[in-house]
């Protein structure tokens, strides 16, 4: 890949399933990466140990770590934000972290956000991502959004132990995508040797089908050798079967909601950007689980009986 200088890549959630993909990635180009990291001892590294080349790490508490987040994004050319992690707050965490970026005097922030973002989006995270996407386009910087659609790995984790997957989705279909295909997506844009040519553009970043969940599960049951089978619930009976997990009220929505936008048809649509961009189609759901079992297998282990004789 030919790729535009040596400007310096900052690189948030740096130890998450994402960044650290994203991480080798510009390391096997020669990129220059600053890993910014909670906890330093998680930054990803070499198989024999060894520190990623062209790479420092670096440590902030979180996105609302003024300071911290100043600190690892000086002198930076490109920032790469990964979303924070679902709540009350998300929306202010990721405005500090933007913020943090034009202060530090980053040149370009590229976001990572969710399809059919928007004030209104059945999906209750969504509109997370929409606010988050208008404070980017007002700060003055260069920007470029990566719209994914649902992990394959957040599909396989829909499975409970009796091997169900329940939800409010009916029959509607989403287009899931791999976390591989996002990261290759991300370094193509990052590491292009004409970037400003992402400048304003945001990319649905899907995979090549839409399934239903009835599909999905029969592709799971085919995988692992077990009977997994999707049970339709209603919106009432999904915040029943979730009430005893403790969570908040803003994640259970959350939850709940990414059914809903399954059934109504928010999820559904096919984009042919992964193809565009990195040169290859998308994985296939079932591409992933045939070619990364190590993603899914701890997911969907049958869970030992209760009452061994």
């Amino acid at each position: 890949m030919r790729w535009s200088g040596d400007g310096l890549v900052a690189v948030t959630g740096a130890s998450g399933r994402l960044g650290s993909r994203l991480a080798f990635r510009l390391a096997a180009e020669g990129a220059r990466q600053r890993l910014v990291v909670r906890d330093p001892a998680r930054a990803p590294r070499l198989a024999d140990g060894r520190p990623l080349p062209e790479c420092e790490v670096v440590t902030a508490t979180g996105y609302d770590d003024a300071a911290g987040m100043r600190a690892a994004f000086a002198g930076a050319q490109s920032v790469f934000l990964v979303s924070a992690r679902e709540g009350e707050d998300r929306v202010t965490q990721h405005v500090a972290a933007i913020d943090a970026a034009v202060a530090a005097g980053v040149e370009r922030v590229v976001y990572v956000s969710f399809v059919g973002a928007a004030p209104d989006a059945v999906f209750t995270f969504a509109r997370d991502h929409f606010h988050t996407e208008e404070h980017l386009r007002s700060v003055g910087v260069r920007w470029t959004v990566l719209r994914d659609n649902l992990y394959h790995q957040a599909l396989a984790s829909f499975v409970g132990e009796d091997g169900v997957i329940r939800g409010p989705a009916g029959s509607g279909r989403v287009a899931s995508v791999s976390h591989d295909d996002v990261a290759d997506v991300a370094t193509a844009v990052l590491l292009d040797e004409d970037p400003r040519r992402h400048d304003g553009v945001v990319y649905d970043v899907t995979g090549p089908q839409a399934l239903t969940l009835t599909e999905v599960a029969g592709l799971l049951s085919a995988a692992t050798g077990r009977e997994i089978r999707y049970e339709a619930e209603s919106v009432r009976q999904a915040y029943a079967s979730r009430e005893h997990l403790g969570a908040s009220a803003v994640e259970l929505a959350g939850w709940i909601s990414s059914y809903e936008a399954i059934a109504a048809g928010a999820l559904a649509a096919v984009s042919g950007d992964v193809g565009r961009l990195v040169g290859r189609p998308a994985r296939s759901f079932e591409q992933w689980l045939d070619d990364y079992p190590a993603e899914w297998e701890h997911l969907l282990a049958v869970p030992p009986p209760s009452d061994v004789v």
